[in-house]
């Protein structure tokens, strides 16, 4: 099964563009599901169809499901999470601000990542859509086996203590100790621990896994698509397209539109200068909204062309940063057929500009690398390797 997750800044039409490629991919033969992680659901405006949180089939080789994170959260916290909430709620802090301390943090989000696993092992599906939430909510949702484990294990390593102590007294005493978990509980989310890495591991393999980002083709949202990019190279996940939404066609003569068409234009070119060799997919905006199946297969037509939207559509990176411990960092840029005698860097603070030739490049740098100095800088094997240290 093939995953393509589609993320971006709000509003850019991300909803729309995952329709439409699903719209596509189901009508090419392929069995496709596509799923919105946004809490602000709209994939079924977009659709013009009547979905909920099980998948639905809507057209021949087309399902969709607007996820419950509340009902996943329930089916693999709920045990834990009422013992927790019966813990604090017994040193005084009221039940429903104790239900709500008890969350483990990302886990709302997490219950999307729980789907994909269940699909992916099912094995019915030949390709999934995700419409990701905003970017900041997609890269929290990335990382969040990570951070979630850290706060667990520290919780965990506390109440699983306490229980073996609680139960036994418990019982000698007369009192209700069914709300203290027993060992299958904790086993239970041990696995659920291992399945949101199943998950990560599935989606960092770009054999199987893209993200794509939606932009508009404006300053500010093109900004926040850098950093999602670097971000996204950091924690190790593969884009392999950018899709550019809402491009004003050449044929619109209206002088009102003379000075948008003409900021739009450069700002295309920016986002090659900024987005290096990945492909950018294009879509006009169009004369109405674009809702229904009729007009989200438009919509598909214009980005993909001759293009099957499921295969890869781009092979490697176009930057990567890499910890190498005390502190430093190393980025690389491949830039094949460059000539380090015709090559500049600048740095500011967040951001460098790397100049082959005539072409530039921007890199908007996480917030790891803004205090670090470039110690070192090397071209080899048709890489620039830069190392950051404090």
């Amino acid at each position: 099964m093939r995953v393509i997750v589609h993320t971006g800044k709000g509003g850019v039409g991300k909803t729309s563009v995952s329709a439409a490629t699903a719209l596509r991919c189901a009508e090419m033969g392929l069995k496709t599901i596509v799923i919105s992680t946004d809490t602000a659901h709209s994939l079924g405006d977009s659709l013009e169809k009547s979905i909920g949180p099980e998948p639905i089939q809507i057209h021949p080789n087309l399902w969709a499901q607007e996820v419950d994170a509340r009902y996943s959260m329930d089916k693999y916290w709920g045990r834990i999470q009422k013992y927790l909430t019966s813990l604090l709620s017994k040193q005084g802090v009221e039940e429903i601000v104790a239900e709500e301390v008890t969350i483990l943090p990302g886990l709302e989000e997490g219950a999307h990542l729980l789907w994909i696993n269940q699909y992916m092992e099912q094995g019915f599906y030949d390709v999934l859509i995700v419409d990701a939430a905003p970017t900041a909510e997609t890269l929290r949702l990335l990382s969040l086996p990570d951070v979630s484990r850290w706060w667990f294990e520290k919780i965990m390593a506390l109440t699983r203590g306490a229980a073996k102590i609680l139960k036994p007294i418990g019982k000698v005493l007369g009192r209700n100790t069914e709300n203290i978990p027993d060992d299958s509980a904790w086993n239970e989310v041990n696995v659920l621990f291992d399945t949101l890495d199943k998950v990560r591991q599935l989606l960092s393999d770009p054999e199987q896994s893209s993200v794509r980002l939606v932009v508009n083709p404006e300053k500010m949202v093109i900004k926040e698509t850098q950093r999602t990019y670097t971000y996204l190279n950091l924690y190790g996940y593969a884009t392999d397209a950018i899709v550019c939404n809402r491009i004003i066609p050449d044929e619109v003569n209206d002088p009102y539109f003379a000075m948008w068409k003409a900021n739009q234009r450069e700002n295309i070119n920016f986002i090659g200068e900024a987005f290096g060799q990945l492909p950018i997919l294009k879509s006009p905006m169009f004369g109405q909204e674009v809702s229904g199946l009729d007009r989200l297969r438009l919509l598909g037509n214009e980005l993909y062309k001759d293009v099957n939207p499921a295969q890869k559509l781009f092979d490697g990176k176009t930057h990567t940063i890499v910890p190498l411990g005390d502190n430093s960092y190393r980025l690389s840029v491949p830039l094949p057929f460059a000539d380090k005698n015709d090559m500049d860097i600048y740095r500011s603070r967040d951001e460098l500009t790397l100049r082959v030739g005539p072409y530039r490049r921007n890199i908007v740098l996480p917030y790891a690398l803004w205090d670090l100095e470039i110690t070192d800088a090397k071209f080899e094997q048709s890489t620039l390797n830069l190392q950051f240290k404090r």
